[in-house]
């Protein structure tokens, strides 16, 4: 096999993505359609899903709130059921999560962006793995960090904590479930252009009393490249890692932001 060929993922995958009707999710769905991919989508936003299974006819998905146990195993059983088993999970549900002041913060705000971002992944993995541990097709696990996963970030603490989390349960996972030959990964996202990071840009302008442009600024002048990554950036990395070029590529934070120095 050339090398050039070993870039390209099977096109038998079954694939698992946690908040995929919108956003990073729904191009990582996309990306892994095209190539010929089983996908399943989970997502809160029914009209999304609905919306992406118009498109991409055959693709699979089901309506979620990602951190209620319930909800996810119902989910997870349909698509099991439909695919035939899973290859490939890619835990990427999650929320920006407050902005302010530590003191500030309240309680519920803080437990949602965990149950969100961290519970989240548990839940759809534990669901997943045992599906894992049967595939022969290069097993994968993929966890949506961030940036905020390796840094600071002022005024985003429960999003950073709970990004930080999720780096160390891929660390720990992928010594715990290399002996079963799956590999697991992290993803992290720097400034991604949408509509999201704007609203992002927008309230950390609003918290330091600064306007919109000067907030985006300074974002941009934090990323040695001084440019935002693009959705489709983080899910080519996805395809990559799927890919037979990654089968020996396990426990790895991968950055995809620019090279962000600091938030």
């Amino acid at each position: 096999m050339k090398i050039v060929d070993l870039l390209t993922p099977p096109s038998n995958l079954k694939v698992v993505i946690s908040g995929g009707a919108a956003g990073i999710g729904a191009v990582i769905a996309k990306a892994f359609y095209e190539v010929g991919a089983q996908v399943y989508i989970g997502d809160i936003n029914a009209s999304a899903v609905e919306q992406m299974k118009r498109e991409y006819p055959g693709l699979h998905g089901g309506v979620v709130d990602v951190g209620n146990q319930v909800q996810v195993n119902r989910i997870m059983d349909e698509a099991t059921q439909l695919l035939g088993g899973i290859d490939v999970l890619v835990n990427n549900a999650g929320i920006a999560g407050p902005t302010g002041n530590v003191e500030d913060l309240d309680a519920p705000a803080w437990e949602q962006t965990v149950s969100t971002n961290l519970n989240s992944q548990f839940y759809f993995l534990s669901k997943a793995v045992p599906f894992l541990k049967q595939s022969k097709q290069n097993p994968h696990i993929i966890a949506m960090s961030s940036v905020a996963g390796r840094l600071g970030y002022p005024f985003r603490t429960p999003y950073a904590a709970t990004k930080w989390a999720i780096v160390g349960l891929m660390k720990s996972l992928a010594a715990e479930l290399g002996p079963d030959n799956i590999r697991v990964n992290a993803i992290l996202p720097g400034v991604v252009a949408g509509e999201r990071m704007d609203r992002v840009i927008d309230a950390r302008a609003q918290t330091l009393g600064i306007d919109f442009e000067s907030m985006r600024d300074q974002y941009l002048n934090k990323i040695s490249l001084r440019r935002m990554v693009t959705m489709e950036d983080v899910a080519a990395m996805a395809l990559f890692l799927s890919s037979p070029a990654a089968a020996n590529i396990s426990g790895q934070a991968i950055s995809v932001d620019g090279n962000v120095e600091y938030l």
